[in-house]
């Protein structure tokens, strides 16, 4: 029942984030409702893909190295720092066009470093694969890229280093306490 529900939540994730691209007109029709849709969607997808996660029976698929720890751990400090290139500004947000997306792959494939069980696999594995899907079909529906005015230079991405650094702390302190501590016992 628990990969079921894990399913049900990776798939209410990807459906909506990519309702937009699947079905352009219907979602313009949508307006401003869709955004209440997909954030609703959004919320009971994490519920979903939490409790499914917890509730699925361990399944071994392959035995991660104990030492990938440590590179899953640099690989999602480099991910939410790519994710927060646009909100920065800077002179990297004129360089990458799809930032956010990728530093949510980079964070699932990070995960799947350390996590071989079946349940891992298809969360993580499946929201990697939404996010490179995503990508994809951007990039093929819209080829041509503007990237918004940047709001100031390479100081803005140093900037972002320190609250990159404190939202990591935060999150995987939380992170210690509902699941597995990032950080060691």
């Amino acid at each position: 029942m628990g990969l079921a529900i894990l399913i049900l939540g990776v798939a209410l994730w990807a459906i909506p984030h990519l309702f937009k691209r699947l079905a352009p007109a219907p979602r313009a029709r949508m307006g401003d409702t869709a955004r209440g849709v997909v954030t609703a969607t959004t919320v009971a997808s994490i519920i979903a893909m939490v409790v499914g996660y917890k509730m699925a029976d361990i399944v071994p698929l392959y035995f991660p190295a104990p030492w990938l720890s440590h590179v899953n751990n640099l690989l999602v400090l480099i991910a939410f720092y790519i994710f927060a290139i646009p909100m920065a500004r800077g002179a990297l947000s004129q360089k990458y066009r799809h930032p956010m997306l990728t530093g949510f792959a980079l964070w699932a494939v990070a995960h799947l470093l350390v996590r071989g069980d079946l349940a891992s696999v298809i969360m993580f594995g499946g929201l990697a694969l939404w996010a490179v899907v995503s990508i994809l079909m951007i990039n093929a529906q819209v080829p041509t890229w503007s990237p918004k005015p940047a709001k100031g230079g390479t100081k803005r991405d140093l900037v972002a280093i320190p609250i990159v650094l404190v939202t990591y702390l935060i999150v995987g302190l939380v992170h210690g306490w509902i699941g597995p501590s990032p950080f060691g016992a």
